[in-house]
């Protein structure tokens, strides 16, 4: 009798998207070239380790009957979150308070950006704090992650390692242990023994990330998967990875640069605004405190083109440099180059500083860096590249205590910003005396103790301050 031929599917290795042939283009993302062929896991298989409500045979998920039929919400108990602190309040604020028991955290980033030394960190922390934490990694050995431990400091024995990458394995281990926190690294390493594809494929990245998401909402084990990255800054996999976690948290920033940013873009459980800083020092990751004094080290004294601006990441106020550079052109099409920012809003900031003060900038280059090499987009830093723009083309400073913060528009005007308050205490806080703002956002603000505040109206009111 011939053997039954394979069923296979394209997928797109970018968004997941399921074809039953082969296209040139993802019709759900758009990427070129990213359709792969991949076997199509079999129902009766993929689902025989959680068929009958077991998680592992003969193992009952222990939820109780009312819970297996639909219910009104007014029979659910109420329950109020139990979280536990990762002992870094930057990871915490980020989290929304703290790990939330039986949720799922997906991390993402760069090769080598220190996503395993940092969790390595927090589940030391979680362990001195008498949790049960297992480390499960499928692409280190244990020799491997003890040098690294070392390094960052001594590990308390309820932080336990396994490395090991069949699924069937991992979850009969979990539920005879029992930990309070597991993590996955990384979740492209791991496979299930009844999804024909390879390790790493959607499939298999797909089908594993659904039984631990369940593992964790029926025993209550929280889960942190490590997952690996595109060369877009995504994680790599379907698209659908991120929809079926809890939260959903980003490492940013250059390898080689000490500073790392941890950036949520989806949390069930707090805010998406969030930030948390950190520094790589040789015994691992560290907070850094104060954020604005971090990036403004270094400054130059009495430097035309260099601006202090305040930016707002949630609930979090953070002083940035804003550099400029304007130098004649030596051909007829002049140069724009911005680092840091968005390179189009600073093409808008330059045409509405042309048309509205009659800068000529046409026949000049423009260079803007946000020092310190971070990244920010916030509209309330367009009064401070304009200013950075204005200063390196006069040649005149802008003041060593001096902070701008506020939107400009097409005409012209600088318009109100968000928690105004925040950012001038902020800014008084590292030593700032004079502070210029929207004239609107003067109504609610206290000036603080040997500050000076100046509401404007428009760019020119800007420039008659430069001088």
């Amino acid at each position: 009798m011939p053997n039954k031929k394979k069923e296979t599917a394209f997928f797109c290795s970018e968004c997941g998207y399921e074809s039953a042939k082969w296209m040139g283009q993802c019709p759900s993302c758009h990427a070129w070239n990213t359709m792969v062929e991949a076997p199509i896991p079999s129902k009766e298989k993929a689902s025989s380790i959680l068929r009958g409500g077991t998680l592992s045979a003969g193992v009952r998920t222990g939820l109780p009957d009312s819970y297996r039929r639909p219910v009104p919400l007014s029979a659910v108990e109420e329950r109020g979150e139990e979280r536990w602190s990762t002992g870094y309040g930057e990871l915490d604020r980020v989290l929304g308070g703290g790990i939330v028991r039986g949720s799922m955290v997906l991390v993402g980033g760069d090769p080598g950006i220190g996503k395993s030394t940092l969790l390595l960190q927090v589940t030391g922390n979680l362990a001195a704090a008498g949790h049960s934490v297992l480390y499960i990694s499928g692409e280190e050995s244990l020799h491997q992650i003890k040098l690294r431990a070392d390094r960052i400091g001594k590990m308390s024995d309820n932080l336990r390692f396994l490395c090991e990458t069949n699924l069937d394995t991992i979850t009969e281990i979990l539920l005879e242990e029992k930990p309070q926190l597991c993590v996955i690294d990384s979740i492209q390493t791991m496979y299930n023994d009844s999804v024909t594809a390879a390790a790493g494929s959607i499939s298999q990245v797909r089908e594993t990330t659904g039984v631990l998401l369940r593992l964790a909402k029926e025993t209550g084990i929280t889960f942190f998967i490590i997952g690996h990255v595109t060369k877009e800054g995504t994680v790599a996999g379907p698209r659908v990875l991120e929809h079926m976690v809890d939260t959903v948290l980003y490492f940013e920033g250059d390898r080689y640069a000490s500073y790392r940013i941890i950036r949520g873009v989806k949390n069930r459980f707090g805010s998406t605004n969030e930030i948390g800083i950190f520094e790589m020092r040789r015994e691992g990751l560290c907070e850094v405190a104060n954020p604005s004094e971090y990036m403004l080290s270094g400054r130059p004294e009495r430097a035309s083109g260099s601006v202090v601006s305040c930016t707002l990441d949630g609930t979090r106020a953070m002083l940035t440099e804003v550099q400029a550079l304007v130098c004649r052109s030596n051909f007829g099409f002049p140069k724009r180059q911005a680092t840091g920012t968005d390179y189009n809003r600073v093409s808008l900031l330059m045409a509405v500083l042309e048309k509205r003060l009659g800068v000529p900038l046409s026949e000049y280059d423009a260079y803007v860096n946000l020092a310190g090499g971070i990244r920010q987009t916030e509209p309330a830093l367009d009064l401070g590249i304009s200013m950075a723009i204005l200063s390196s083309y006069r040649n005149v400073p802008a003041g060593d205590r001096t902070v701008a913060f506020g939107e400009v528009g097409l005409s012209g005007e600088v318009r109100m910003v968000t928690m105004a308050d925040i950012r001038v205490q902020e800014a008084a806080k590292l030593g700032f005396t004079t502070i210029i703002l929207p004239k609107s956002n003067l109504r609610g603000v206290k000036a603080p103790d040997g500050v000076e505040l100046i509401g404007i109206r428009s760019l020119q009111e800007a420039a008659d301050f430069l001088g």
